[in-house]
Parts: structure tokens; sequence; C-alpha cells
């Protein structure tokens, strides 16, 4: 099968090398997927970087790809929830990546059932960022009618957490570009703050949850509208002892997460709140409530471009270094029909 691989790290050098490997043999809890299309991420470009090697360190070459959609070919012995010829989505468990390749065999807890009315490109832009925002939710313990600022909500986070967190019962306020403003007040947003003429630290109060998608100095400024007791949970941060708990990491792995991430720690308890840090893993419950709530408000992932499978690289740059109005996904469909 054809698959790109991440042959080095390498921090000015993202590009995947296209080759041909052996199909993958599936255990007895997996699935084989035949894979029709996959989410192209920050997190891919960070993973060829090298930035995650202390959080996971994949033995390279490793197919890259973190979020994928395809119809299920084969079952384990052990897989009893899942068919032949199902459509299932996945963010891919952390350990066995490879979404950027024709076949993949994924952890059968991992996957869930596509909404039948979503194609297999809008299907492809939801698992990962959408269990981010479950996973920070779960982080936060949210409560209907509380209050939730999500900083930057204009991108492609923000397009899911906004409709997310409205299913939650949660008032939303976000902030971003003005140009994308009447496509997230669509979204249910209750306040949109223009960052350009609007200084949110002066105008807001009082925040239940934040969720970071911005990190640098803007992390420290989202805990000063924040009431005391507070949780943020931030993308962009840094991680700390809490998460390398949450993890399972022992020794001095745990060790250098708890100096790494000691600075927000102190902020954090300076201003009276929580201060967590997450790197979304694979769930197929979670996934499958996320489903659930897509069906029933009939949900449509916001699309920005989408590229064939041989051109990975221009997909992959283009998360680099151009401007996003939403997903950018891979059709693995497209040389074929």
């Amino acid at each position: 099968m054809k698959a790109a691989i991440v042959t080095q790290y390498n921090k000015n050098d993202l590009t995947l090398k296209m080759t041909t490997v052996d199909k993958p043999q599936i255990t007895a809890d997996q699935v084989l997927l035949k894979v029709s299309a996959a989410g192209v991420n920050p997190l891919d470009n960070m993973i060829t970087r090298g930035e995650v090697k202390l959080i996971v360190p994949y033995k390279l070459p490793v197919i890259g790809g973190n979020e994928v959609v395809g119809k299920i070919e084969a079952v384990g012995a052990n897989v009893t929830q899942f068919s032949v010829g199902e459509r299932v989505f996945s963010r891919l468990p952390l350990d066995s990546i490879g979404a950027f390749a024709q076949y993949t065999a994924v952890d059968a807890n991992a996957i869930a059932k596509v909404p039948p009315y979503l194609s297999d490109v809008q299907a492809a832009a939801i698992p990962l960022t959408a269990l981010t925002v479950m996973q920070a939710f779960e982080l936060m313990q949210v409560k209907k009618g509380n209050t939730i600022f999500i900083s930057g909500g204009t991108g492609g986070v923000g397009a899911m957490a906004i409709p997310l967190a409205k299913a939650k019962g949660l008032k939303v306020i976000t902030n971003g570009s003005v140009e994308n403003k009447e496509r997230v007040l669509a979204l249910g947003v209750d306040r949109f703050i223009d960052y350009k003429t609007e200084d949110y630290t002066q105008t807001v109060a009082n925040v239940d949850y934040v969720l970071d998608t911005l990190g640098g100095q803007e992390t420290e400024k989202q805990m000063t509208i924040m009431k005391k007791g507070g949780q943020l949970v931030s993308l962009k941060g840094m991680p700390n002892g809490a998460f390398a708990k949450r993890m399972g990491f022992t020794g001095l792995k745990r060790l250098l997460f708890s100096f790494a991430g000691r600075k927000f720690d102190k902020i954090a308890k300076k201003y009276g709140v929580t201060y967590n840090f997450i790197f979304v893993q694979a769930n197929g419950a979670q996934l499958t409530e996320v489903a659930k709530l897509f069906t029933k408000l009939e949900l449509k992932p916001s699309l920005d471009t989408v590229y064939a499978f041989s051109d990975v690289n221009a997909a992959l740059d283009k998360v680099a270094n151009g401007r996003s109005r939403g997903k950018t996904v891979l059709d693995l469909q497209q040389g074929e029909k």
C-alpha cells in the first residue's frame, strides 16, 4: 500500500516520504480500515519536528497521520461491536498512528460509527478536534449554565468547541478576527469580541472556564478574567505535573514535566484557578457521544482545503504556514474515482 512516512525528526523540513509498505496485520482487538479520508493537523507537523518526543517517543520511520475515516475491511477475533463494511472514524491511539496510508489497523475501542449525513471528507475533520474539546470539558467538569471563554475561537478548534459547548448548556464568549464574526455567531456564540478593537481582559470577568488555544502571554491574561476556583485548559501551554500524572508517566519524565509546567502552576495559584494542559487521546466512547451530538444538531465541520493523497506535503505546508478558515483534509479517494 502507499503510505506517507516520517523518516526523521527535523525542525526545518516537514516533508514526508511517499513510499510503498506492507498492508498492516490486525490483532484480535483491532479492525482493518481502508482509508477514505484523513485530517491534517498541526500535531502532524509537531511530530515531524520532534516536539512531542517526550510525550510519545515514536520509533522512526513511522507512518504519519492522527485522524482517519474509512470502511472496515476486516475485524479481529475479539471485536463484536463493529462489522465489515461499516464506515467509522477515529483519532488514532497515540502509540499507533498511521492515517496517511491506504490502510490502517486501529484498536476497536478507538473508533466510532460516522453519522450517515456526513461525507468522508467532512467526517475526517472531526475526531481529533472534537475529542480535544470533549476531554477539555471533562477536565473542567463543565456544568450547564456556566460561562466559558474560548480564546481565538475563529480557528479550527473554536469551530468545534463552540457548538459542543452550547450543546453542554454553556454560555460562550470568544474573540478573534472580525471577518469571521458572523460565522462564529452562527455557531451559537453568545458574545463575540474583535481582538483588534477590544481588550477582553478589560471587559470580561467572572468566567468559569477557559479553553486556551493561544498559549504564550495569553495564558496568564485569560486567568485574570476567571472566577476563583475556575478551570483553564490549555492546548498551547506547557505540560505540567498534573498532566504527567494523568498520562501515567513516572520517574524522570514526571519530574521533567513537573519542572516544565511549574511556571503556569504558580501563575494559576496566584489567581486562584486551576491550570491543565491537554494532549488528546483516542476514545471511541467519547467519539460516539460526539457523533450523537452532531447527528442531533446536524452540525457540519468547517472545511478549508481538500487535497489528494499525493499532495500530502502541500497539505502539511498549508497547516504549517497558511491562514486557515477550517480543517485541511486528505481525500484518498480522489485518485480512485
